[in-house]
């Protein structure tokens, strides 16, 4: 039997602003499209005040790409929750999906999915930590827990901007007592890429065959952050 190959990605988007200070939804968009992932997480979803509206309107998404965002049943305008969203390829199938939070000194929160993709169930994590390093490992905490139980029922994968600069911080010794930690990369900042602040992170279940950083022009004007990606072999 073939094994499924699934491509994961998570971005940061910064809101949509890019370091041109222009907010533009639509050169996000083309970004995700070169980075061509089956599944993304992604941060900075939605604007930070006011109506906390989704910075990629539904109706751009639809008609530009081959995504569907997983509904997380949050606010009307909104797409994700504190700003964390997940996005799945058109067919793949969305079995649940939650929105958790966790102990944070900023507003912060962790969504989830399960999806079923071409007849492997998988659980997404994604997540946007705390800048402070002690809230940061207490969040890494809660969120391997989480993860570790899931990973009890079917392949996992976490991913987001963990916004931490030290390779032996707390927070990775937390993730790590249950997860694979992949290093994609600098992702950080998208001109000048110094800080591996973006990271995916995978149970047993699944196997790593590739994984790295997307660095194209388009990419380096349309976020702070370059978006990280790695790619699976399951079964």
């Amino acid at each position: 039997m073939m094994a499924q190959r699934i491509k994961l990605a998570s971005y940061n988007i910064h809101k949509g602003v890019g370091t041109d200070r222009k907010r533009d939804p639509a050169r996000i968009l083309k970004v995700l499209a070169e980075v061509d992932a089956d599944i993304v997480c992604l941060q900075e979803a939605d604007l930070r005040f006011g109506t906390r509206a989704s910075v990629l309107p539904r109706f751009l998404i639809e008609s530009h790409t081959d995504y569907v965002p997983v509904p997380l049943d949050v606010q009307h305008d909104s797409m994700g929750w504190h700003g964390n969203a997940i996005l799945v390829r058109s067919g793949i199938t969305v079995e649940s999906h939650d929105i958790i939070h966790i102990p944070c000194l900023e507003p912060r929160g962790v969504v989830t999915a399960t999806v079923d993709i071409g007849g492997v169930s998988l659980s997404v994590f994604g997540m946007h930590l705390d800048l402070s390093g002690l809230w940061r490992v207490r969040q890494a905490r809660a969120i391997a827990a989480l993860g570790d139980a899931a990973r009890a029922e079917r392949p996992t994968v976490l991913m987001g901007d963990i916004n931490e600069w030290r390779a032996n911080a707390g927070c990775f010794r937390e993730f790590g007592r249950h997860f694979t930690v992949l290093d994609p990369g600098p992702s950080f900042h998208s001109q000048r890429p110094i800080g591996r602040l973006d990271r995916i992170m995978h149970c047993d279940r699944l196997r790593v065959e590739a994984c790295g950083v997307h660095r194209s022009a388009l990419a380096a004007t349309a976020s702070d952050h370059l978006p990280v990606w790695a790619e699976f072999a399951v079964g």
